[in-house]
Parts: structure tokens; sequence; C-alpha cells
């Protein structure tokens, strides 16, 4: 069993303007959450600015990549980053690298830069974490050469699994990463990210998701949570007591939704 306490992040990429990027940002704060992660796509906001400003407008909250993409920076370049954030913020940045999620092969042909191979994206990565200092870093897992790297490297390990996946599923995700990691298993942070909360999802998610999140839900899938506060409380209790995971991220079209969750589990 774990004993890392509950901590909650939110998840958001983008805003209309400077002024709802910051409100977003003050609202996750006062609701509880432990951070506020911005992803890595040509789709949302420039993740270290974007980190950098929701820094500047909060006082506790902790901000992050969820998660930097290795192929479109060098190595060197994300730790002058990280360095910077991690001064201007106080401290409060995290990094999440990853080896790029799926379509980031475009985003990449946009940028003018290689993407590279399975084997060169993950020994960049590799050498991202390495030229890094001073902050914690999530890796974002799955496949087992990241398990590998995340076991060796990381300390929050992301499991980078789709919103379907059971809890035996990620079960035997985690008996590998405990294999590997061994003495180093009990240091990790296990996060999960939530794709859905409650029983009533926006529309806009099944064509996202492709499916209804609540039959998504109802087949044992592990990235939709429903039900009362009570049952969504257990669910996340169960997942930590059985599987470990003790970071949970959501995305933040459900930041209200979720709050009493947050409000009842942060740091037990």
């Amino acid at each position: 069993m774990t004993t890392h306490p509950f901590r909650f992040g939110a998840v958001a990429g983008y805003a209309p303007s400077a002024e709802a990027w910051a409100g977003l940002a003050r609202r996750a704060e006062r609701m509880g959450y432990a951070t506020l992660l911005v992803p890595d796509t040509l789709g949302t906001f420039s993740p270290f600015a974007a980190a950098a400003t929701a820094a500047a407008v909060t006082t506790t909250l902790r901000v992050g990549t969820y998660v930097v993409s290795a192929p479109y920076r060098t190595p060197e370049a994300v730790a002058w980053e990280t360095s910077t954030l991690h001064t201007l913020t106080g401290g409060r940045f995290e990094l999440g690298v990853g080896a790029g999620r799926p379509r980031a092969e475009q985003d990449a042909a946009v940028l003018g830069v290689e993407f590279g191979t399975p084997a060169q994206r993950i020994e960049r990565l590799a050498r991202t974490v390495d030229a890094v200092r001073d902050v914690p870093i999530l890796i974002a897992a799955s496949g087992a050469r990241l398990l590998e790297l995340a076991a060796r490297k990381a300390d929050i390990v992301a499991l980078g699994v789709p919103p379907q996946f059971t809890e035996e599923q990620l079960a035997a995700k985690l008996d590998d990463l405990y294999e590997l990691a061994g003495d180093r298993y009990d240091h990790l942070e296990i996060s999960m990210n939530l794709a859905s909360v409650g029983d009533e999802p926006p529309a806009w998610l099944t064509g996202q998701m492709g499916a209804d999140p609540r039959e998504v839900a109802a087949r044992g899938g592990t990235g939709v949570l429903t039900g009362t506060v009570d049952e969504m409380v257990e669910t996340l209790r169960r997942r930590r007591d059985r599987l470990g995971v003790s970071y949970v991220s959501v995305n933040a079209q459900f930041l209200e939704e979720f709050a009493p969750v947050v409000e009842r589990l942060t740091g037990t």
C-alpha cells in the first residue's frame, strides 16, 4: 500500500484571454487542486509560458507540463526552461516529460524538428531527464521501454493508458513497474488522468473518446469516474489501496464537478 497522500491536478491548455487563464489558475488553487498542468501541443498554449503565467497569479498552486514532448526541444533547452521556472515560481514547478503522444509527429513536422524513431525518442527523453536538476520529474509511460526508464529516473510516473483500461489492466502495468523499479518503487508517486467526471459528460467528449463515457465507466474503464461524491471518494481510495494511485489529474472542464472529491481526499 502506498504511503503517498492524495493530491490532485487540473489539466488545461487554453483560455480565450489572459484574464480567463489567470481566473482558471486562481479557481484551481481556491478549490484545493495541487497543480495546474499544461499539455504540449500546437493546439494549446506554449506550456512553459502558460505555467509561468499561472504561477504568477497564484501563491500555493504548483504548475507543471503534462507532458513536454521530448522530440520538440533539445535536452539543454528543456533544462534551461525548467531552471528558470524553478527559480521564478519559488520552487513550484514540476516537469512532466514524455516521448511524444499520438499525433505528435505532425506537430514536430510543423515545428521543423525531426520526430525520430521510438528508440531515438526514448533516448532523447532519457537525456532530457538527465539534464534537469532540482525539480520533481514526471515521466509519462505505458510501454515496456518507457516504464523501464521511469522506474530508473522518475519521481512521478503517469500511466499513459486509454480511459478504457480496467483496474486489472492497470494492475498489470504496475506489476511491471514494480519489477523494474525494485527498491525505488515505494518512492514513486503514481499518477493517472481522468478524462471525464460525473454522470452527465458533455456531448463532445463522446467523439473525442470514441465511446460514450458512461459506457466506458460501466465496462470498468478507470479513466471515467461516475457516481455520487461518496462513491467517487470510495473508488479513488480503493484504487490507491490496490494500485497505489495517489496523484489524480482531471480535465479542467470538470474542475467544479471534481472539487468536492478534492476537498475530501487531499492530504489524506
